[in-house]
Protein backbone atom coordinates (compact mmCIF):
# COMPACT_ATOMS: atom_id res chain seq x y z
CA UNK A 1 0.00 0.00 0.00
CA UNK A 2 2.77 2.53 1.14
CA UNK A 3 4.50 1.72 -2.25
CA UNK A 4 1.16 2.38 -4.06
CA UNK A 5 0.37 5.47 -2.27
CA UNK A 6 4.75 6.69 -3.10
CA UNK A 7 4.30 5.65 -6.86
CA UNK A 8 0.85 7.80 -6.96
CA UNK A 9 2.57 10.54 -5.40
CA UNK A 10 5.52 10.51 -7.76
CA UNK A 11 3.56 10.37 -11.01
CA UNK A 12 1.53 13.41 -9.34
CA UNK A 13 4.51 15.33 -8.83
CA UNK A 14 5.66 14.04 -12.32
CA UNK A 15 2.38 15.27 -14.25
CA UNK A 16 2.29 18.31 -12.05
CA UNK A 17 5.56 19.38 -13.41
CA UNK A 18 4.98 18.94 -17.17
CA UNK A 19 1.96 20.67 -17.04
CA UNK A 20 3.81 23.53 -15.88
CA UNK A 21 6.56 23.08 -17.88
CA UNK A 22 3.81 22.68 -20.82
CA UNK A 23 2.24 26.12 -19.93
CA UNK A 24 5.11 27.91 -19.83
CA UNK A 25 6.36 26.63 -23.61
CA UNK A 26 2.64 27.07 -24.62
CA UNK A 27 2.27 31.49 -23.37
CA UNK A 28 1.63 33.89 -25.72
CA UNK A 29 4.75 35.29 -26.85
CA UNK A 30 6.90 32.29 -25.95
CA UNK A 31 8.59 31.76 -29.19
CA UNK A 32 9.45 35.14 -29.57
CA UNK A 33 11.14 35.79 -26.27
CA UNK A 34 13.34 32.43 -26.96
CA UNK A 35 14.09 34.11 -30.08
CA UNK A 36 14.63 37.33 -28.17
CA UNK A 37 17.59 35.61 -25.18
CA UNK A 38 18.95 33.43 -28.63
CA UNK A 39 20.29 37.31 -30.32
CA UNK A 40 20.51 38.91 -26.74
CA UNK A 41 23.07 36.23 -24.95
CA UNK A 42 25.08 36.70 -28.59
CA UNK A 43 26.03 40.31 -27.52
CA UNK A 44 25.58 40.37 -23.76
CA UNK A 45 28.90 41.30 -22.29
CA UNK A 46 28.81 40.08 -18.43
CA UNK A 47 31.55 41.62 -17.48
CA UNK A 48 29.80 44.75 -18.05
CA UNK A 49 27.48 46.87 -16.23
CA UNK A 50 24.12 46.17 -18.52
CA UNK A 51 21.39 47.96 -18.90
CA UNK A 52 18.29 46.61 -20.29
CA UNK A 53 15.12 47.89 -22.69
CA UNK A 54 12.36 45.90 -22.51
CA UNK A 55 8.52 46.33 -23.33
CA UNK A 56 6.26 45.98 -26.30
CA UNK A 57 7.34 47.38 -30.09
CA UNK A 58 8.34 50.56 -29.85
CA UNK A 59 11.01 49.27 -27.31
CA UNK A 60 11.39 46.23 -29.77
CA UNK A 61 11.40 48.43 -33.46
CA UNK A 62 14.69 50.66 -31.99
CA UNK A 63 17.26 49.13 -33.62
CA UNK A 64 20.14 51.58 -33.00
CA UNK A 65 19.61 51.54 -29.40
CA UNK A 66 22.96 50.75 -28.98
CA UNK A 67 24.15 53.58 -31.35
CA UNK A 68 22.59 56.29 -29.58
CA UNK A 69 24.04 55.14 -26.21
CA UNK A 70 27.53 54.00 -27.47
CA UNK A 71 28.90 54.47 -23.31
CA UNK A 72 26.25 52.25 -21.82
CA UNK A 73 26.22 48.35 -22.81
CA UNK A 74 22.69 48.50 -23.81
CA UNK A 75 20.38 45.20 -24.56
CA UNK A 76 16.85 45.28 -25.94
CA UNK A 77 14.73 42.71 -25.30
CA UNK A 78 11.29 44.79 -26.59
CA UNK A 79 8.47 41.96 -27.77
CA UNK A 80 6.26 43.54 -29.99
CA UNK A 81 2.81 43.38 -29.26
CA UNK A 82 3.12 42.62 -25.66
CA UNK A 83 1.28 44.00 -22.82
CA UNK A 84 2.31 44.28 -18.93
CA UNK A 85 1.02 41.10 -18.21
CA UNK A 86 3.06 39.49 -20.58
CA UNK A 87 6.12 41.07 -19.34
CA UNK A 88 5.21 39.85 -15.90
CA UNK A 89 5.53 36.09 -17.20
CA UNK A 90 9.07 36.85 -18.66
CA UNK A 91 10.54 38.76 -16.22
CA UNK A 92 13.57 36.39 -16.20
CA UNK A 93 14.22 35.71 -19.33
CA UNK A 94 14.24 39.41 -20.69
CA UNK A 95 15.46 40.92 -17.46
CA UNK A 96 16.84 39.27 -14.70
CA UNK A 97 19.07 36.68 -16.45
CA UNK A 98 21.23 39.75 -17.51
CA UNK A 99 21.57 40.98 -13.65
CA UNK A 100 21.04 44.13 -15.55
CA UNK A 101 22.38 47.52 -13.25
CA UNK A 102 18.96 49.16 -14.99
CA UNK A 103 15.92 48.67 -17.11
CA UNK A 104 13.76 50.81 -18.66
CA UNK A 105 10.25 49.47 -19.30
CA UNK A 106 7.70 50.64 -21.82
CA UNK A 107 4.32 48.76 -21.53
CA UNK A 108 0.79 50.07 -21.34
CA UNK A 109 0.05 51.10 -25.03
CA UNK A 110 -0.95 47.91 -26.05
CA UNK A 111 -3.06 47.06 -22.66
CA UNK A 112 -5.04 50.69 -23.46
CA UNK A 113 -5.60 49.47 -26.41
CA UNK A 114 -7.04 45.68 -25.59
CA UNK A 115 -9.74 48.03 -23.33
CA UNK A 116 -7.94 47.31 -20.05
CA UNK A 117 -8.41 50.13 -17.45
CA UNK A 118 -5.66 52.10 -16.24
CA UNK A 119 -5.87 50.85 -12.43
CA UNK A 120 -5.64 47.47 -13.76
CA UNK A 121 -2.58 47.98 -15.56
CA UNK A 122 -0.75 50.01 -12.70
CA UNK A 123 -1.91 46.77 -10.29
CA UNK A 124 0.37 44.54 -13.41
CA UNK A 125 3.09 47.22 -12.67
CA UNK A 126 3.12 47.08 -9.17
CA UNK A 127 3.49 43.43 -9.02
CA UNK A 128 6.41 43.71 -11.72
CA UNK A 129 8.05 45.50 -9.48
CA UNK A 130 7.56 43.88 -6.68
CA UNK A 131 9.30 41.13 -8.24
CA UNK A 132 12.27 42.71 -9.75
CA UNK A 133 12.87 44.60 -6.57
CA UNK A 134 12.91 41.89 -4.18
CA UNK A 135 15.00 39.77 -6.62
CA UNK A 136 17.47 43.02 -7.54
CA UNK A 137 16.91 45.50 -4.98
CA UNK A 138 19.69 47.66 -6.12
CA UNK A 139 18.72 47.78 -9.72
CA UNK A 140 17.18 51.41 -11.31
CA UNK A 141 13.85 51.04 -12.71
CA UNK A 142 12.33 53.84 -14.92
CA UNK A 143 9.46 53.54 -16.19
CA UNK A 144 8.72 55.25 -19.61
CA UNK A 145 5.20 56.71 -20.06
CA UNK A 146 2.89 55.87 -22.73
CA UNK A 147 3.18 57.54 -26.46
CA UNK A 148 0.42 59.16 -28.25
CA UNK A 149 0.03 58.13 -31.76
CA UNK A 150 -2.36 58.61 -35.00
CA UNK A 151 -3.69 55.19 -34.48
CA UNK A 152 -4.47 55.50 -31.00
CA UNK A 153 -5.36 59.23 -30.50
CA UNK A 154 -8.62 58.82 -29.98
CA UNK A 155 -7.79 57.17 -27.29
CA UNK A 156 -5.41 60.07 -25.28
CA UNK A 157 -7.66 60.59 -21.94
CA UNK A 158 -7.55 56.90 -21.54
CA UNK A 159 -3.35 57.24 -22.00
CA UNK A 160 -3.32 60.04 -19.98
CA UNK A 161 -5.01 58.82 -17.57
CA UNK A 162 -2.62 56.04 -17.20
CA UNK A 163 0.70 58.51 -17.74
CA UNK A 164 -0.77 59.82 -14.35
CA UNK A 165 -0.88 56.68 -12.45
CA UNK A 166 2.13 56.42 -13.69
CA UNK A 167 4.16 58.76 -12.64
CA UNK A 168 2.02 58.61 -9.30
CA UNK A 169 3.40 54.84 -9.30
CA UNK A 170 7.12 56.27 -9.92
CA UNK A 171 7.06 58.62 -7.45
CA UNK A 172 5.48 56.34 -4.52
CA UNK A 173 7.82 53.86 -5.08
CA UNK A 174 12.11 54.11 -4.68
CA UNK A 175 14.42 53.21 -6.67
CA UNK A 176 11.98 53.94 -9.49
CA UNK A 177 11.85 56.96 -11.96
CA UNK A 178 9.21 58.26 -14.32
CA UNK A 179 9.84 59.34 -17.79
CA UNK A 180 7.52 61.65 -19.86
CA UNK A 181 7.87 60.96 -23.45
CA UNK A 182 4.13 62.05 -23.89
CA UNK A 183 4.45 65.68 -24.09
CA UNK A 184 7.73 65.72 -25.89
CA UNK A 185 5.83 64.34 -29.16
CA UNK A 186 2.99 66.80 -29.04
CA UNK A 187 3.19 70.56 -30.66
CA UNK A 188 0.76 71.79 -27.64
CA UNK A 189 -1.81 70.03 -27.37
CA UNK A 190 -1.75 68.59 -31.29
CA UNK A 191 0.33 65.56 -31.93
CA UNK A 192 3.31 66.14 -34.12
CA UNK A 193 2.20 63.56 -36.95
CA UNK A 194 5.48 63.70 -38.89
CA UNK A 195 6.89 61.48 -35.76
CA UNK A 196 5.02 58.36 -37.29
CA UNK A 197 5.43 55.32 -40.37
CA UNK A 198 2.58 54.60 -42.00
CA UNK A 199 0.78 52.16 -40.03
CA UNK A 200 0.32 55.52 -37.67
CA UNK A 201 1.52 53.93 -34.27
CA UNK A 202 5.19 53.32 -34.73
CA UNK A 203 7.88 55.55 -34.91
CA UNK A 204 10.34 56.64 -37.11
CA UNK A 205 13.87 58.22 -37.08
CA UNK A 206 12.35 61.56 -35.65
CA UNK A 207 10.16 59.56 -32.99
CA UNK A 208 13.06 57.71 -32.14
CA UNK A 209 15.08 61.48 -31.97
CA UNK A 210 12.72 62.88 -29.57
CA UNK A 211 12.53 59.88 -27.47
CA UNK A 212 16.49 59.83 -27.38
CA UNK A 213 16.56 63.25 -25.93
CA UNK A 214 14.46 62.44 -22.63
CA UNK A 215 15.63 59.07 -22.17
CA UNK A 216 19.94 60.34 -22.36
CA UNK A 217 19.06 61.80 -18.78
CA UNK A 218 17.86 58.94 -17.43
CA UNK A 219 20.67 56.39 -18.97
CA UNK A 220 23.19 55.70 -16.20
CA UNK A 221 26.40 54.95 -17.23
CA UNK A 222 28.34 54.95 -14.02
CA UNK A 223 26.61 52.68 -12.16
Amino acid sequence: MKFRMKSLFIVTLFLFASSFVMGQASLPFSGEVKEVQENTRKIWDSSKNTIVFTGSSSIRMWEDLQERFPKAHILNTGFGGSQSSDLEHFLDELILDYSPSQVFIYEGDNDISAKKSPRAIIGTLEDILGVLQTRRPEMDIVLISAKPSISRWHLKRKYMRFNKRLRKLAAQTQGVRFADVWNVMLNKRKLKRDLFIEDGLHMNAKGYDLWHEVLKNYVNHTL
